[in-house]
């Protein structure tokens, strides 16, 4: 990418290349390969900090002495530090010389992707005017952001949750420019805890790009920031494969796969739970679990991808045990009715509503009620739990 950018600005003549200033050490490798590049032909790098609500310079700490604790971050700034208001977007902008090559861009087809079918699940188109869309559409058009607090929880359809993540992770779309709606939303129609509730997910962002900086790489070691000695987890690519490719036996958790395999997303109950499974029911290395999501999310960035894997694995800056996850209770209270499991999983359409998240724990007369042979028609689990009966 930054050989194209730079062969780009090139070719232009241009005077500067701006981009958001990233956190990650490989990131910000990649953006200072591309300054030095820059700067042999005369050029500049200009960084700003788009992809954070607050300014750092705002902050009351310095990067080095931010809290450990969300909560602790979370109560020295969300009353006592401004959002800074988002500059207004250019009245016009110079046009690109046409004489530039723009060649083909190739289709997922032509890359051996099928198209997708499926009509229940979210599908993104790129760049800030889909970004703005659906910004608009989430709150001025459907409401949804006045109920985000009780549907956040959900997992399949497109309206349970706003939607922004990807445009966040890819930069189409400022934090600040999210929560300058949301207050307009708040001032204009309707404040409440959902309101808040998605401004409070803004937090969690800052609070995992604040970390990742003040503790670099150690969030993407095997005992990350605690730096105690971490469990042996296994690194055998048979059983991760099993979690991998949706075949683990579980419903909650091959559901959520297929969906991640099939789109590159998933809900954020989703989330917590397949990583949970992974680390804590199959002993498999967090690291494993979180390089896979980093290929595989279109909404993946480092800080907070593997911020959370820091904490479902227990060697985060809060690395207390207990990020254990009943997938089965989980499943019959997040998907009641079991329509996202039917919808991932149709060859257990004959186990109606949330019965089909008590499979791996299903007597043999179950079984035998719904003529289901584990092995052949669905994979036995891979681990069972008798605290999920």
């Amino acid at each position: 990418t930054e050989d194209i950018i730079f062969d780009i600005s090139t070719q232009l003549k241009a005077s500067w290349v701006f981009c958001n200033r990233e956190r990650t050490s490989e990131e910000v490798a990649v953006q200072d390969a591309l300054e030095q590049k820059l700067w042999t032909q005369g050029m500049e790098m200009r960084y700003s900090r788009g992809k954070m609500l607050y300014y750092t310079s705002d902050l009351p700490f310095p990067i080095t002495h931010t809290p450990d604790t969300f909560t602790s971050f979370r109560k020295e700034v969300e009353k006592y530090v401004p959002v800074r208001v988002p500059l207004p977007s250019p009245i016009s902008l110079a046009t690109i010389d046409k004489s530039i090559e723009t060649g083909d861009i190739p289709s997922l087809l032509d890359f051996g992707f099928e198209e997708i079918t499926a009509t229940g699940t979210p599908r993104f188109h790129g760049g800030e005017t889909a970004a703005l869309a659906q910004l608009e559409y989430y709150l001025w058009k459907s409401d949804n952001v006045a109920r985000y607090k009780k549907t956040r929880n959900e997992m399949l359809g497109w309206d349970y949750s706003s939607k922004l993540s990807p445009y966040l992770a890819q930069g189409c779309i400022s934090p600040k420019t999210i929560y300058d709606e949301i207050k307009k939303y708040e001032s204009q129609r309707t404040k409440n805890d959902s309101t808040y509730w998605l401004i409070f997910e803004l937090l969690w962002r800052d609070y995992f790009r604040l970390i990742a900086k003040k503790y670099g790489d150690k969030i993407f070691v095997s005992n990350g920031i605690s730096e105690e000695e971490a469990p042996e987890w296994s690194t055998d690519r048979t059983l991760f494969n099993i979690w991998a490719q949706a075949r683990t036996g579980v419903p909650m958790i091959d559901a959520n796969m297929r969906e991640l395999n099939t789109t590159g997303f998933m809900s954020n109950r989703g989330r917590q739970n397949v990583a949970s499974f992974l680390v804590n029911d199959m002993k498999v290395h967090w690291l494993l679990g979180a390089e896979y999501f980093e290929s595989m999310l279109i909404d993946y960035d480092p800080c907070s991808n593997y911020g959370n894997w820091n904490y479902i694995a227990g060697v985060g800056v809060d690395p207390r045990p207990g990020r254990w996850f009943n997938v089965v209770h989980q499943g019959k209270r997040y998907d009641s009715k079991g329509e996202h499991a039917h919808y991932w999983l149709p060859e257990l359409d004959v186990i109606s509503g949330s019965k089909v998240h008590d499979l791996p724990i299903m007597s043999k007369a179950d079984m035998e009620e719904y003529n289901i042979i584990l092995g052949k028609d669905y994979p036995k689990a891979v681990v069972t739990d008798r605290r999920w009966g």
